[in-house]
């Protein structure tokens, strides 16, 4: 025998040299081959006429060879059974399994039932072979869509179906969940159902909240457009009896007293009639039914007009008022009497929050193909944190200084509506006891169109910012910067 490692090598020995796990492959026709296979050496060195001290060797290493290849063979055997062996049943007993909410399914690649656990296990019945047995017959096509979207590759994909027994059927939201091997084929899948009735009952609430509101919404607008028109007519009166009464037509007054005091009739007439103004036109805005009538006109001279229309207010506040036209523009079209009530509303609003020795401006240019308005202030300017409170109806910033501020909070409201209705943009810009830039961008042409289609109202009031400010513009953040002319 031959020595190895300073001992001798025997075939006794072959287990403990490969070891004792791989030998427990071999069969008893194993080893028959192996010695067959040593004989085999043997004869062969025997008729080439080699001695008996080279036949054995010869033989050995025969026996050795093919006991190699039969353990790797072995060896083998089972990686190739593990590629092409079906899928292994989930236990359906396991408790970890079975306290999951809904019904959990899991399918071989054929569609065949493996194992159904979840606490709601209870709706596949006895004698399901699939999953799709268990689903109404109405719904079954979107189950199958959804493991179709499986078959093509997806991940998951999700389906609603009612599912159960016809005594009890539920409407279950099902998440699909696909197992795939190495080369991606679909090698299993798995169906988590899970009852809907709570979200179901709670679309129905939102549906039924939805249509309340609507309804309450129609109603809400209704009522303000026949409150309008109501207040207005008693309105007329009292502000033609008190304009009357101010000329002194029919004799002067025996006191000053009482020309005050008709003097605040004659002013409070005229500002209820501009919040009722407001507020029908919102009304109109909101229900869909404010019409524009667009037509070319001379943007200076509405700026004249709304300059002759608050000089007086603001020389009594000591405020300096001014309008600036850019050179070279003259004509554009859109609804003059729209515009000048954003230029009203946004001009009487820089004044108003404006103290004494403020500077407010209207400037109009053209920016990008666009007619740009910006009225700018130097008054108190808005917090950061209530500007999404700014352009909503009946909102004011609530503090203890702008709370001696009269108003209702339409103005912005009612501008952000008309300047959507032109299809137009609108920025702001403030800063709290610096001042504030508000930008309105028309179309030039009057071709602009409401934004989306659908006008939001109340408008959401945005912290925005118009693109291509003008060269000269060096506000730092939100500081305003108002120009004396």
């Amino acid at each position: 025998m031959r020595k190895i490692g300073g001992g001798r090598f025997t075939p006794s020995r072959v287990d403990s040299v490969i070891g004792a796990r791989q030998t427990r492959w071999l069969e008893p026709r194993d080893k028959a081959i192996s010695a067959a296979t040593a004989m085999l050496a043997a004869s062969v060195a025997a008729m080439a006429g080699a001695g008996f001290s080279a036949i054995l060797p010869a033989a050995f290493a025969g026996f050795s060879v093919s006991m190699l290849g039969l353990i790797a063979w072995r060896e083998a055997a089972p990686m190739r059974s593990r590629d092409v062996q079906p899928v292994r049943n989930v236990a359906s007993a396991s408790p970890l399994l079975d306290s999951l909410p809904g019904l959990i399914a899991r399918h071989d690649a054929a569609g065949n039932l493996v194992s159904v656990n979840g606490r709601e296990r209870g709706l596949v019945g006895s004698g399901v072979t699939a999953l799709i047995d268990a689903v109404h017959v109405s719904s079954r096509i979107d189950y199958l869509q959804a493991l179709d979207t499986l078959r093509q590759g997806a991940a998951s994909a999700t389906a609603e179906f009612l599912l159960g027994t016809e005594g009890a059927l539920k409407l279950v939201r099902g998440h699909f969940t696909a197992e795939r091997d190495g080369h991606g084929a679909l090698t299993a899948y798995t169906v988590q159902a899970l009852d809907m009735s709570t979200e179901l009952s709670l679309r129905d609430e939102l549906a039924g909240a939805r249509g309340e509101a609507r309804s309450a919404n129609e109603a809400k607008t209704r009522f303000l457009a026949a409150v309008s028109h109501e207040l207005r007519t008693p309105l007329n009166a009292i502000l033609g009896f008190s304009d009357i009464l101010l000329g002194e037509y029919f004799g002067k007054f025996e006191n000053e007293r009482q020309k005050e005091y008709v003097e605040l009739v004659n002013q409070s007439g005229h500002h209820l009639l501009a919040v009722v103004n407001a507020m029908l036109d919102m009304s109109k805005i909101e229900a869909g039914r404010y019409e524009l009538v667009k037509e070319a006109f001379d943007i200076g001279s509405v700026l004249r007009s709304v300059d002759e229309m608050l000089s007086l207010e603001a020389n009594r506040k000591n405020v300096v008022f001014s309008t600036r036209t850019a050179r070279g523009l003259d004509e554009v079209i859109a609804d003059r009497r729209a515009v000048k009530q954003i230029l009203i509303n946004l001009a009487n609003n820089a004044i108003k929050f404006t103290e004494e020795g403020g500077v407010v401006t209207i400037d109009a240019t053209i920016r990008a193909g666009k007619l740009e308005l910006r009225v700018s202030d130097t008054g108190i300017g808005i917090p950061a944190d209530k500007l999404a409170l700014i352009g909503m109806p009946f909102m004011q910033v609530q503090n203890d200084y702008t709370r001696r501020y009269e108003g209702t909070g339409l103005g912005l409201a009612l501008v952000k509506g008309l300047v959507a209705l032109h299809g137009g943009e609108f920025g702001i810009d403030s800063t709290e006891g610096v001042g504030t830039v508000i930008t309105v961008a028309l179309p030039l042409d009057g071709n602009g169109e409401a934004t989306g289609g659908l006008l939001e109202f109340p408008p959401r009031l945005h912290d925005t910012r118009l693109q291509n400010n003008t060269a000269g513009d060096t506000r730092d953040g939100y500081a305003a910067q108002a120009k004396i002319a």
